[in-house]
C-alpha cells in the first residue's frame, strides 16, 4: 500500500511518469508477440485483442474500477468514492499525485486483460471479447488488485505480491485456462500443425516487453529510490538466466535452440521475477529465474499433448511462471532486501501465505471468468463459426488482411520445419508457444 504523505517528490514523478509509459508500452508489446504466434490469416485480429484493451480496459479503469480497487472499502473490495475519478486529483499519493498513480495502475489492468486473449485467439468473436474484458477488470482483475495492494484480506495476512506475480499472471493465467475451456478447441486443433507465422515478430514482441517490464517491476517501488533499483537489476537479471536455462534445455533436447523459444524463456523469466522483484537479492533473482525455465518449459510440452487448446500457452508461461515466482518469493524473501522474512531467513510460514494467495486469486479468476463468458454469451455468440475461423478472423472480424495479396505481394505460410517449433513429423519440440497438432 501507497504510504500517506503531504508532499509530492519531483524526482518520483518524473520516474513514476516514465515507468506509466514503460508499462503502456508493453500492450503494444505483446500485440507483436502474440501476433507473430499466430497463423497469417489471424494476425491483425490477434493483435488487436491487445490493441483494444488499451481503449476499453484504460476507460473502465479510470471510471470504475480503480475505485473497486483502490478506494477504502471492505476486505474483498474497494469502496465507490473514486467513482468516475472522484477525488483523483493532484494530491499526494504517498510522493506522487494521486492521479498518476491511477494512471500507473491502469496500465497494469490494460496488459493483465490483454494477456488472457492469448488462450482465445483464432476463434473468439472481437465485439464479445470487448465486452468480456471490460466486465472482467471489473468483476476480477479489481477485487483481486483490491485483496492484495488495495488494504484487502490477502494483503493484511502479509501475502507477498511486488509487481504482480499473483494479481497480474497467475489471475489472467486462471482466466485464461476458463475461457479457453469455455470456447472449445480451434477447428483445426488436433488435426493439423498450428504455426506461428512471423518469429521477427515474437522476438520483437519480447524485447520490448522486457524493456517495458523495467518500468512495470522498477515502477512499483513508487519512488526513485533503492527499491527500485534493486527490482531494476532482478529484472535483467532473472530473464537472463531464464534465456540462457530454456536455451540449454533446448539444446540437450533435440540439439535445437529455437528463436521461440528464447522469446518464450525471456517472457518466462519476467514473469517469475514479478513477484519477489523488490524483496529479493539479485542472486535470489538468478534463483528464481533459473527454477522458472523447466517449470514453464515442460508445462508447455505437457499441455501440447493434452485437449486443452490453450493456443499461446498463457497458463504455461504467465501461470506456472508466475506462481513459481510467487512461491519462490516466499522462499528467498529477506528483510536485508527490501522484503519479509521468507523460508532461507527463518520463515516458512511466508510460503504458505504465497500459496494461500495463488490458490484464492486462481479460483476466483477462473470460477468468475468462466460464469462471464456464459453471460456475454447469452447475449451474443461468443465464438466465431467454422467458415470464419476457415477464412480469418482478420478479415470475418476486421474487414482487413495483415498481408496484401496484390500485384508484387506474396503470402508466405509457414511449413513445419523445427525453426519454427517443430520436426517435419509435427511432433512439437517446445519452444513454440502454440500447439503442434500433429
Amino acid at each position: 500500500m501507497v504510504q500517506p504523505s503531504t508532499e509530492i517528490n519531483p524526482a518520483d514523478t518524473v520516474w513514476m511518469l516514465v515507468a506509466s509509459a514503460l508499462v503502456l508500452l508493453m500492450t503494444p508489446a505483446l500485440a507483436f508477440f502474440y501476433g507473430g504466434l499466430v497463423r497469417a490469416k489471424n494476425a491483425l485480429n490477434t493483435m488487436m485483442m491487445s490493441v483494444a484493451s488499451l481503449g476499453i480496459v484504460g476507460l473502465v479503469w479510470a471510471l470504475v474500477a480503480y475505485s473497486l480497487a483502490f478506494a477504502t472499502g471492505s476486505d474483498a473490495v474497494g469502496g465507490i468514492h473514486h467513482l468516475i475519478l472522484a477525488g483523483v486529483d493532484l494530491s499526494p499519493k504517498g510522493t506522487i499525485p494521486h492521479l498518476l498513480f491511477m494512471a500507473y495502475q491502469g496500465t497494469f489492468a490494460i496488459v493483465t486483460a490483454a494477456l488472457i486473449s492469448g488462450a482465445v485467439v483464432e476463434r473468439m468473436r472481437f465485439a464479445p471479447y470487448l465486452a468480456f474484458i471490460g466486465l472482467w477488470v471489473i468483476v476480477v482483475y479489481a477485487p483481486t488488485a483490491h485483496w492484495v495492494w488495495g488494504g484487502g484480506w490477502l494483503g493484511r495476512l502479509g501475502v507477498l505480491d511486488y509487481a504482480g506475480g499473483t494479481v497480474v499472471h497467475v489471475n489472467a493465467a486462471a482466466a485464461a485456462f476458463a475461457a479457453a475451456l469455455a470456447l472449445r478447441p480451434r477447428r483445426d486443433y488436433g488435426r493439423q500443425a498450428l504455426l506461428p507465422h512471423n518469429v521477427p515478430y515474437v522476438l520483437l514482441g519480447a524485447a520490448l516487453l522486457w524493456f517495458g517490464w523495467f518500468g512495470f517491476n522498477a515502477g512499483s517501488a513508487l519512488a526513485a529510490n533503492s527499491a527500485a533499483v534493486l527490482a531494476f537489476v532482478n529484472t535483467f537479471l532473472a530473464p537472463a538466466t531464464t534465456l540462457v536455462v530454456w536455451m540449454i534445455i533446448d539444446l540437450a533436447r533435440t540439439g535445437r535452440a529455437t528463436a521461440v523459444g528464447a522469446a518464450t524463456g525471456i517472457v518466462v523469466g519476467l514473469v517469475a521475477v514479478t513477484p519477489a522483484a523488490g524483496f529479493v537479492s539479485p542472486l535470489g533473482a538468478i534463483a528464481i529465474g533459473a527454477l522458472a525455465a523447466p517449470a514453464s518449459y515442460f508445462a508447455i510440452l505437457w499441455r501440447s499433448r493434452t485437449s486443452l487448446d490453450d493456443a499461446l500457452d498463457v497458463v504455461a508461461a504467465h501461470g506456472i511462471g508466475g506462481a513459481t515466482g510467487a512461491l519462490l518469493t516466499g522462499v528467498f524473501a529477506q528483510p536485508a532486501w527490501g522484503g519479509a522474512s521468507g523460508l532461507i531467513a527463518g520463515n516458512p510460514r511466508q510460503v504458505g501465505l504465497q500459496l494461500l494467495g495463488l490458490a484464492a486469486v486462481a479460483v476466483y479468476s477462473g470460477v468468475v471468468t468462466l460464469g462471464l463468458v456464459k453471460v456475454v454469451n447469452a447475449v451474443a455468440q461468443v465464438r466465431s463459426d467454422q467458415r470464419a475461423e476457415a477464412v480469418g478472423l482478420d478479415i470475418t472480424q476486421h474487414g482487413e488482411e495483415a498481408y496484401t495479396r496484390g500485384e508484387g505481394a506474396v503470402l508466405v505460410m509457414p511449413t513445419a520445419t523445427a525453426g519454427a517449433g517443430f520436426v517435419s513429423s509435427g511432433e512439437p519440440v517446445i519452444p513454440s508457444m502454440a500447439k503442434a497438432a500433429s
